[in-house]
């Protein structure tokens, strides 16, 4: 079942109007995050970035959008599907609604909720290979918009396409300065000795829940300082370690990248403080 505008429906039977402002211009945007067992993960922070973009987008958020009332919504949804008891990927889909060109004719939103069943509760620690590699045939633009979630995500389906085809795992992102920018699907930090590098928002990253948690908690570290600099491509290949991160898998060490091999330690050092931040949060 999906939530769709505060009704639930059977998947096989909801449908968008052919004239959805997210299909014809990709004025929408989404948000995904974990529940587990009927308690939403890193809620607050996923509800104020997703108020935060539909400002930005000038989208006219309904006053019932509480943390509250979202938190019902995304719940119901939930427990409809029978999933209380389990570990579940939601994902809320904002559109603008019908109306206009590229000038709409109006700010009101629509909005999905979908789930999907997840293996485990926590973050675990995945050491299988993990090779990544450089995509290049396409930049994201450094600035605000490339930091949302919004549905343009065409360089990052054809990098998937990219990496499926030359058998890696994934691919990290340049913007048009050729900084390395994100992974496909998460936020990049580079390690090297006890510093800990991701790229600034300013580059064009995408303003991730996982990364905004992650700088608090190695903020709090004696042993590591934290650094929101540019990457350039040929520290890849010096650094310790690399790793990915976003709201579903937590934490994901990349083992490979061209002829450098990495190590997990910090990561999983990491990743059970993540997990002990994702339980009290």
């Amino acid at each position: 079942m999906i939530n769709y505008n505060g009704k639930m429906v059977a998947q096989e039977d909801a449908s968008l109007s052919i004239d959805n402002r997210g299909y014809h211009y990709g004025d929408s945007l989404f948000e995904t995050l974990r529940v587990v067992h009927g308690k939403l993960m890193f809620w607050e922070d996923h509800y104020f970035r997703l108020m935060a973009s539909m400002r930005i987008l000038r989208m006219e958020i309904p006053m019932s959008f509480s943390p509250e009332f979202l938190e019902e919504e995304i719940l119901s949804c939930v427990k409809e599907n029978g999933f209380e008891e389990q570990s579940v990927r939601v994902k809320i889909n904002i559109h603008r609604l019908p109306g206009g060109l590229y000038l709409p004719q109006q700010r009101e939103i629509g909005y999905m909720i979908s789930t999907s069943l997840l293996d485990t509760p926590f973050y675990i620690n995945d050491e299988s290979a993990y090779e990544v590699e450089l995509y290049k045939d396409h930049y994201v633009a450094s600035g605000l918009l490339s930091t949302l979630k919004t549905n343009n995500r065409i360089v990052n389906v054809l990098g998937s396409i990219y990496a499926e085809e030359n058998d890696y795992e994934n691919c990290l992102l340049l913007n048009e300065k050729k900084s390395v920018l994100e992974a496909l699907n998460g936020n990049i930090f580079l390690v090297k000795g006890n510093s800990i590098k991701t790229p600034p928002l300013s580059d064009g990253c995408l303003n991730g829940i996982i990364r905004k948690n992650l700088i608090k908690i190695i903020g709090k570290l004696e042993d590591f300082d934290l650094k929101e600099e540019s990457i350039s491509p040929f520290e890849l290949q010096k650094a310790d370690e690399l790793f990915v991160t976003n709201s579903i898998m937590g934490i994901q060490s990349i083992t490979k990248y061209r002829k450098k091999s990495y190590d997990f330690a910090t990561a999983n050092n990491l990743r059970a403080k993540l997990n002990t931040q994702a339980r009290l949060g």
